[in-house]
């Protein structure tokens, strides 16, 4: 990101402004019951910003509602509001409030809650994504690749290693959009991915990858289970793609001026 207008929340808009297409899609396919999550999720997010900015005088971030998208789209159904909490409460502090919020944070806050959802709440049945909103995650990468704030590498990285899966014979045609909408709103956080672009390109590489392992031997996997499981292990090896591309930069510098 560049100096000058590029600071978070320029970042954290343009995101909002990709993912439209996609809510506007959820929205009309859920209704008022997509609606009522989606401000449930904004509200306890929105609090805990609050309560951070009194406590720490840490201003708000409109990545909040960024959060509140990925959990109201691909939280766990049928949790009880309590479960929902403790949850959401979880993932906004633990990975993102605590750090300084967004920005400074290391793993992507909804990727935390889901994952936290996954294994507290392991009976809970997963929402089933319509195919539409696999069409929809496709102008989102679009656009945020030209706003600058999803990296096309990232992207391209996961769609090569799913092409030749599925080109191979691996049926992802059911899990499609479950694939997609996770890419473009967990994986592809410009903060929580990684920063050069080799660490990006195996970035994606990994997620796609992931991807393909679980579903060719993960007997009984709800599809978004399997991807935000991806999508967690990913963002956790961010980091060191980052240290290799780093490694391989000084070694070539090395070997040109000694």
């Amino acid at each position: 990101m560049t100096r000058g207008i590029w600071d978070r929340e320029t970042v954290a808009l343009l995101l909002l402004i990709a993912v439209f297409p996609l809510v506007l899609t959820w929205l009309i396919a859920t209704g008022i019951e997509g609606a009522a999550r989606l401000a449930f999720f904004l509200v306890v997010a929105g609090i805990w910003h609050v309560i951070w900015m009194l406590a720490r005088a840490q201003p708000p971030s409109l990545a909040g509602a960024l959060t509140a998208v990925a959990l109201a789209m691909l939280a766990p159904e049928d949790l009880g509001l309590i479960a929902l909490l403790l949850s959401t409460s979880f993932g906004v502090v633990m990975a993102d409030l605590a750090f300084g919020g967004w920005g400074r944070n290391v793993l992507n806050p909804g990727t935390v809650t889901l994952a936290f959802m996954g294994f507290g709440y392991a009976t809970a049945p997963w929402p089933v994504l319509e195919v539409q909103l696999a069409w929809a995650a496709v102008p989102v990468g679009l656009i945020g690749v030209l706003a600058g704030v999803i990296s096309p590498a990232l992207l391209l990285g996961a769609v090569a290693v799913l092409a030749v899966a599925m080109l191979s014979g691996l049926d992802l045609g059911g899990a499609m959009p479950a694939i997609l909408v996770v890419l473009v709103l967990l994986v592809a956080d410009p903060v929580a991915s990684a920063a050069s672009t080799l660490g990006r390109w195996l970035t994606g590489g990994l997620y796609g990858g992931l991807v393909v392992l679980f579903a060719a031997n993960w007997q009984g996997v709800d599809p978004l289970q399997m991807c935000v499981s991806a999508a967690l292990l990913t963002s956790l090896a961010a980091p060191l793609f980052d240290e290799v591309s780093l490694m391989i930069w000084l070694q070539r510098r090395k070997r040109t001026h000694g």
